[in-house]
């Protein structure tokens, strides 16, 4: 199922375009996401295209081509921002010629973590799979859109009930560059209910 053009909400007032079969995004510099960690610095200011919802059980899926990021930490993926202290992001990050950082960074109540894997810089283009259950959120990648593989199982303390969703893309240095997202789509939840250890009891 495709979603509906007119219901995305942009958020930071990005260059962009929504057609039918894609969304553009074109960067711009000295935009990102973090919250203190590490850093100790605080950027909200990333370029977003997002979607709100109730529905408690989904997955977001979406095509990330990004053939010409080139500078470091330029970077396009999924999202889910609920605001400025409370989000999470999966996404590709450049780093330099030999090599980039697939990764995602959970965001709660002010504070962020980061958890990465490089990959090599030739890399361009990526499918990620964001998928909700209540206020559990489950990201995955895939080179095809067919095989995927987890990245991250986070939960959210603000995610109680609507949400906003969707895609990203910024620049944190001095770079601009276009983002391409296609093939997406909102489907039944594809991150099945756990099946092994049995909940402790409340």
């Amino acid at each position: 199922m495709k979603i509906d053009k007119s219901l995305w909400e942009p958020l930071n007032t990005p260059q962009y375009q929504i057609e039918d079969d894609k969304i553009v995004i074109v960067t711009t510099p000295h935009t990102d996401l973090w919250q203190r960690t590490y850093y100790h610095f605080r950027n909200d200011n990333a370029p977003m295209l997002q979607v709100k919802t109730k529905e408690k059980y989904f997955s977001f899926v979406v095509k990330t081509s990004f053939e010409d990021s080139k500078v470091r930490f330029d970077q396009c993926g999924v999202v889910m921002y609920l605001d400025g202290e409370n989000w999470l992001k999966g996404s590709i990050e450049y780093e330099n010629d030999e090599y980039q950082h697939l990764g995602s960074v959970v965001t709660n109540n002010g504070y962020s973590d980061w958890a990465t894997t490089e990959i090599p810089s030739n890399v361009k283009s990526m499918w990620y799979r964001l998928s909700r259950r209540e206020d559990d959120f489950c990201i995955e990648n895939s080179v095809d859109g067919i095989s995927w593989k987890q990245m991250r199982i986070a939960h959210m303390n603000k995610a109680i009930n609507e949400i906003s969703f969707g895609i990203y893309a910024c620049s944190p240095e001095e770079s601009s560059f276009k983002a391409v997202f296609t093939n997406i789509s909102l489907e039944e939840c594809k991150w099945l209910p756990h099946n092994g250890q049995k909940p402790d009891e409340e």
